[in-house]
């Protein structure tokens, strides 16, 4: 099993609502193009932009969300992953500043 965790920060002057209703679309265009290679799609987009919720650090996050998706190998992965120009691509440079991948083995503790 292969996880990658995607990171991604809205564009500037990009409303999080509006990154947010962007995203939700995004992801199913992602969802769309990579069913076939996907075991599992998770969206996590950031719930206010003020976190005064107890146990918050002193540092703003510097993400607006996290994706996740799991492969069942690395085959899967590659196949996913083999069109650096997509579409999804394209549409993920123009509504972000910035985003970030990394590939992890995940350990489940419950």
């Amino acid at each position: 099993m292969i996880k990658v965790v995607w990171f991604l920060k809205r564009a500037e002057g990009l409303p999080l609502a509006e990154f947010r209703e962007w995203w939700l679309g995004h992801a199913q265009d992602v969802l769309n193009s990579q069913q076939a290679h996907l075991s599992g799609y998770v969206v996590n987009i950031r719930a206010d932009d003020d976190d005064s919720a107890p146990g918050a650090t002193s540092d703003d996050c510097e993400w607006d969300g996290i994706a996740e998706q799991w492969f069942a190998d690395r085959a899967a992965f590659e196949a996913a992953y083999s069109n650096p120009s997509s579409a999804t691509r394209a549409d993920t440079l123009a509504h972000t500043s910035r985003f970030s991948r990394l590939v992890v083995d995940e350990t489940r503790l419950r």
